[in-house]
């Protein structure tokens, strides 16, 4: 076995590919994808599972996520976190900075569906590619703009990130123990939901362009998605004054709710009803609790929550997990082991599920991939292609136009394109 069989994704099977003849239920839509780092090119990758043509559009360098770490010689130096939102997509390399790379985009816009853009704003807009620009030309074109705060408004010209706006949003104060100040979620939480939310306003304007007709200008905003994520905290504070409080890996609306130890490992009880609370107390011969009057009430249990804590400790602290397992599935008692990121995805659940396989990549053999979780019956996803390396598709994707070898030619020397390959002499 070689150093690099050893990788955890060969512990995952290659792709079935058995959706060959599937193309998708966007099949014949086609998005140029000016979008870079991860809410813009995951919201792109959603639309590539699900059929478009997603053309990706990076400068001859390529974009700088390309080399978030760790480096892999496989990847041609280049890291992997860039496989994993820029899937099914076709690379061209375009220097817009040039009058004739600029040219090439505007010809790629005119054959498109959607545009989906994340540049800081006014970018586009000194590009001549900004909504305003392009609308008149061409009505139909679904115009996305993903941004940190909008583009309208005193706050359009700010730059933002995921954690910038976890802090600004009152995401991480209620994230992590009293005794401490608040914390961030380590996942990109705030850039996967927005990038959810940009690809569902693509959705329903296509929808609507489907049924009226006409194209519109869809803008989403980490900010704004933001104040969505902190969840229904910010409807008890709207109306009762009440503000969610670090609690750790305990509940402010539920008990018993928590982290409790076994004799081998970990695991996490939500208790969301009344109802869970009296199985939970059951499960470990505890009737006498789980009947008590006194605590039929949520705010009794939410009073007495670490008394209770201590009592279901020293009880699942007799016996391994595996003992635990089956009784609490069993009882109806929701229930998880705490596990890392590595034993979730080598986990039974991820296995049947079929989450995550491996699939061909022209230089690191193959490359690891996570499904979309999406599951439709009669046009499933299409089959995952691992993401273009930088300028894979120029020559492809300008040839589909009808740009002939010596025009290639020239905009490859030019410096206008990348990935053009030289004329073969004979």
């Amino acid at each position: 076995m070689t150093e690099q069989d050893k990788r955890p994704m060969y512990d995952f099977p290659v792709h079935p590919g058995n959706n060959t003849q599937n193309k998708g239920p966007l099949a014949g839509l086609r998005v140029i994808d000016f979008t870079h780092f991860i809410a813009g090119p995951f919201a792109t990758m959603m639309l590539a599972d699900l059929g478009a043509e997603v053309i990706k559009i990076e400068s001859p360098k390529g974009e700088d996520f390309r080399q978030f770490p760790p480096a892999d010689p496989a990847l041609e130096g280049q890291g992997s976190p860039y496989l994993w939102a820029n899937r099914n997509k076709k690379g061209v390399a375009l220097n817009l900075k040039t009058e004739d790379g600029l040219g090439v985009a505007r010809d790629l816009i005119a054959t498109a569906d959607v545009l989906v853009e994340n540049f800081s704003s006014g970018v586009m807009e000194r590009f001549g590619l900004g909504y305003e620009d392009l609308k008149s030309a061409h009505p139909d074109l679904i115009y996305t703009s993903i941004s940190a705060y909008g583009r309208t408004g005193p706050d359009a010209d700010r730059l933002g990130f995921d954690t910038v706006v976890q802090a600004e949003s009152g995401f991480m104060s209620f994230n992590g123990f009293p005794d401490r100040e608040g914390i961030r979620v380590q996942p990109v939480i705030m850039d996967s939901a927005t990038a959810m939310m940009a690809a569902n306003g693509i959705l329903a304007a296509l929808m609507r362009r489907e049924r009226v007709g006409g194209g519109q200008r869809v803008d989403v905003s980490l900010y704004d998605t933001s104040m969505i994520m902190i969840g229904y905290g910010s409807m008890q504070y709207l109306m009762n004054g009440s503000e969610p409080t670090r609690i750790g890996n305990s509940s402010n609306d539920t008990a018993p709710t928590g982290v409790f130890n076994t004799q081998d490992s970990a695991f996490f009880v939500s208790s969301s009803n009344t109802a869970i609370f009296q199985r939970i107390f059951r499960l470990i011969g505890r009737d006498d609790i789980a009947d008590d009057p006194a605590l039929q009430n949520r705010m009794e249990r939410l009073k007495r929550r670490e008394w209770m804590k201590d009592i279901l400790s020293e009880a699942f602290e007799k016996k391994p997990w595996s003992h635990w397992a089956p009784l609490l599935r069993k009882a109806g008692v929701p229930a998880g082991e705490m596990r890392t990121m590595a034993a979730a995805l080598h986990s039974e659940e991820t296995k049947s599920a079929g989450l995550v396989t491996r699939i061909p990549h022209a230089t690191a053999g193959y490359v690891p991939n996570i499904a979309l979780p999406i599951r439709l019956s009669d046009s499933p996803t299409v089959d995952p292609v691992a993401a273009p390396r930088i300028g894979e598709h120029t020559q492809q994707v300008l040839e589909s136009l009808g740009y002939d070898s010596d025009r290639l030619e020239r905009l490859s020397q030019g410096g206008a394109v990348a990935g053009v390959a030289p004329e073969k002499t004979t």
